[in-house]
């Protein structure tokens, strides 16, 4: 198998799914790519060389079945519908640095490439199919998996068809033992540990080999020995990811896309497409000579209140409709805060409006403002002059300001961005008790000036180092902060960011400067009034 290069920067490279273009982008996609973002987005902070990818998988019966009832041609319809999951992201502050399409140019070659060396391994190989069809699926199903009537189980409202047809089969029985020692020696390769008990479930059942090809089917690759048949859809989409690792420049080749970002850090997936990331890729995978991906992480499924979201009961919620009531900031925070990554989540809006306004316009605007405030009476509108060295250990605000990079840094690795969030609140929420029990304003009239700059300098100092380990996840927000406390950083472009000194001098508790101007208060973010609509269609 490939081995990784030496690295000298970390390399870090994380995707998305690559998004069906089907329909137009719903709530579930954008939560997974605001999460990857995220991460992507602290690894930069930490001074690692990052590669966020995700993009648009474009090929299949669904795809071609849909432009039919459009009656438009097949790219016609994925351009258009890709431009919309584009567009969304734009609205969500996501930073991706490759947008790969599976009928891009590039992507025909890596397909033929890794097609025949799973052909020259002998995985592939021609057989008669026949069972239960979910077109939404793209896959077979099991009779035992059907709901009454031949329903999928996953797309409840629709119906499996019927399929008897000669198809090219991928030998995934042969891969069974190399997957069971990849799972025993790499635990951490599926998580979280639920869906690694799901998989090793169903592997323990044994594999069947699973068919990689279509007839009757224009809209894809056709397999590059037998043009009658076109290429599986997942055999194709599952291929993006690699195309994505070319450079702009690169010949479209598998060793040019291999050659840096290879073995990739994480896919994060939604657990409804857990076996094929978990299961058929890895084996795909060794039988083309390449080591799996690091880390495949499938998330679970959001409902709104309290109930299954879907079409057919009204019950969706529209992201662009979110966003632009709201803005990305705030949607961002609510879903990474709220909902413990990798377990189901709930949205409800009266919550949502509830969260932001007690964490992002009171506990820590408010603070801010108020805090800005005296520092322009007291101070005159300059950082106190204090260093951290002048406050003691056992101030409660400093105390827990420097154990704080080390938590949070372990939180976003491990993808608990809850934790980190309440983690750093806990800071937030400990400087407005601090300031209440000490009082500033009184000190000040009893003449003690230098206590007074202590309070003033320890909670500025714990609201900048909040608004910088949050920045991954609210960055606009992160910003204003950062600009009212007289710094221009811009948490939203990466070249000003992505270094590891700026990571350890801005990571770390005491660090801002006695004299330097702070900027006239202004309210970070508006509070927000109860719903008298709701933002869901």
């Amino acid at each position: 198998m490939n081995k990784p290069q030496a690295r000298t920067t970390p390399l870090f490279a994380i995707t998305t799914p690559l998004y069906y273009v089907n329909d137009v982008p719903h709530i579930g996609s954008a939560y997974t790519t605001m999460v990857a973002d995220a991460i992507a987005r602290f690894h930069r902070l930490q001074g690692h060389d990052v590669l966020m990818i995700t993009g648009t998988d474009e090929h299949g019966q669904k795809i071609q079945r849909s432009a039919e009832a459009k009656g438009v041609p097949p790219q016609e319809h994925c351009d258009a519908i890709a431009a919309t999951f584009d567009a969304l992201w734009d609205q969500l502050n996501i930073q991706y640095d490759r947008f790969s399409r599976t009928t891009a140019a590039k992507h025909h070659p890596i397909v033929k490439d890794f097609f025949q060396r799973v052909w020259d391994n002998g995985d592939i190989y021609l057989s008669k199919q026949q069972g239960w069809y979910c077109v939404s699926c793209e896959e077979f199903k099991d009779e035992r998996e059907l709901l009454e009537g031949h329903y999928c189980p996953i797309h409840s409202n629709k119906q499996v068809e019927w399929r008897d047809e000669d198809n090219y089969f991928f030998r995934l029985s042969q891969y069974q033992d190399q997957l069971k020692a990849l799972y025993q020696e790499r635990p951490d390769f599926i998580q979280p540990e639920s869906r690694r008990n799901e998989v090793l479930n169903f592997v323990e059942k044994g594999l069947q080999d699973f068919s990689i090809s279509r007839v009757n089917l224009d809209w894809g690759f056709p397999i590059p020995n037998d043009p009658k048949h076109t290429i599986y859809v997942w055999f194709d989409a599952l291929l993006g990811y690699i195309t994505a690792l070319l450079d702009p420049d690169d010949d479209p080749t598998l060793d040019n896309a291999l050659k840096k970002w290879w073995p990739i850090n994480i896919h994060l997936i939604g657990k409804d497409i857990l076996r094929f990331h978990a299961i058929y890729w890895p084996a795909m995978l060794m039988s083309a000579g390449l080591t799996p991906p690091e880390i495949v992480f499938g998330h679970g499924f959001l409902t709104k209140d309290g109930r299954k979201m879907g079409k057919t009961t009204g019950n969706t919620i529209d992201p662009v409709a979110l966003v632009s009531r709201y803005g990305s900031d705030a949607v961002r925070y609510y879903f990474l805060k709220e909902i413990e990554f990798g377990q189901d989540g709930d949205f409800n809006e009266t919550r949502f409006i509830n969260v932001l306004n007690a964490d992002l316009a009171n506990d820590l605007g408010n603070l801010l403002n108020r805090t800005l405030g005296m520092t322009k009476k007291y101070c005159q509108a300059q950082i106190p002059a204090v260093s951290a060295s002048d406050i003691p250990e056992d101030n409660p605000l400093k105390a827990l300001g420097v154990e704080l990079r080390d938590r949070v840094t372990q939180a976003y690795h491990q993808l608990n961005f809850s934790h980190a969030c309440t983690d750093i609140f806990t800071l937030i929420q400990t400087c407005n008790k601090y300031i209440d029990e000490q009082a500033p304003w009184s000190l000040y009239k009893e003449k003690q000036q230098k206590q007074v700059e202590i309070v003033l300098y320890s909670v500025l100092e714990s609201v900048r180092l909040s608004a910088y380990l949050l920045s991954p996840v609210i960055p606009n927000l992160s910003n204003k902060i950062y600009q009212q406390l007289g710094f221009d950083l811009d948490f939203n472009n990466s070249s000003q960011i992505n270094h590891p000194d700026l990571f350890q001098h801005h990571a770390q508790w005491g660090i801002l400067a006695a004299g330097q101007p702070v900027k006239k208060p202004k309210p970070i973010f508006a509070k927000l009034d109860p719903p008298t609509a709701t933002a869901s269609t």
